[in-house]
């Protein structure tokens, strides 16, 4: 593998955990460096980095907490 793709997977810790997970973007990545991108992206999929994944994490957070405030309220005005 070329010596500037070792570097990026050396400074992104994901990715290199991404790339020992996945052994088969290590062999891509032996053959096409310019796949590197392509890695990145993937190991955010991996990861649930993305957007999407951050906004539905952050919606069931938001869900989870409106529960909670709702229970609190019926169990306050039973007592």
């Amino acid at each position: 593998m070329r010596r500037d793709v070792m570097d990026q997977l050396r400074s992104n810790k994901e990715l290199i955990e991404f790339v020992r997970a996945q052994p088969h973007w290590y062999r891509k990545l032996s053959r096409d460096p310019k796949s590197l991108h392509a890695a990145q992206i993937a190991a955010l999929h991996h990861f649930k980095k993305t957007i999407p994944h951050r906004v539905q994490k952050f919606s069931n957070n938001v869900q989870m907490a409106s529960m909670m405030m709702q229970m609190f309220s019926t169990m306050n005005s039973q007592s």
